[in-house]
């Protein structure tokens, strides 16, 4: 019971930390970016790879594919080996977690769900947009480029995102490949292997 616990707030906590729904941003932000060439952000796109997570004593290795769409998100969290470890959807009617031994939990947002599950609550507005590059809209937010221009560090919403590579998707335009997203006691490294 107790590993079962701490496998559901383990995919919990990775999932929130990645995965939010949003839709397309109105402005670029602060004018300390404008130096910075941010991609642009889809509102809809396919993303899988694999990841780690690290809170205190808290560790989680999986793979991860995201299907996001203007309307709504799907989170497959799997084992390396490939065992769901579990299944995330998410609306603006609400959020569910589905765990590999069938339970499932709902709230009415992603915050909602992290903070009844981990006792704090996760700033998931944002994650769709530093997933994908860029900075979240309408809040200040500080960056850092690299020589050729792209991001290289995001900071925003007491979160620090390093970005370590970038690839290109099937519509050319460039991608995070590697990125590093740190608070202030949860480290999760991403690697994207595949953008849709």
């Amino acid at each position: 019971m107790r590993v079962a616990r701490a496998g559901a707030v383990a995919a919990v906590t990775c999932a929130a930390a990645l995965f939010g729904c949003a839709g397309l941003p109105s402005e670029r932000g602060a004018d300390t970016a404008q130096a910075v060439s941010f991609p642009p952000v889809r509102a809809t796109f396919q993303a899988s790879g694999r990841l780690s997570l690290r809170r205190a004593t808290q560790a989680l290795t999986a793979t991860f594919r995201w299907r996001h769409r203007v309307t709504d998100d799907e989170i497959d969290l799997a084992s390396p080996l490939g065992q769901t470890v579990a299944r995330l959807t998410g609306s603006s009617t609400g959020v569910s977690l589905r765990v590999a031994d069938g339970r499932e939990s709902s709230a009415p947002d992603w915050a909602t769900l992290t903070a009844r599950s981990l006792e704090w609550a996760l700033p998931v507005d944002g994650l769709v947009y530093w997933i994908q590059g860029a900075p979240r809209p309408g809040t200040p937010f500080e960056s850092e480029r690299s020589p050729d221009g792209a991001p290289s560090l995001l900071r925003q919403d007491g979160w620090t995102i390093v970005y370590q590579g970038f690839t290109r998707d099937g519509a050319g335009d460039p991608r995070p490949s590697r990125l590093t997203l740190s608070y202030p006691d949860i480290e999760v490294r991403m690697v994207v292997d595949a953008w849709e």
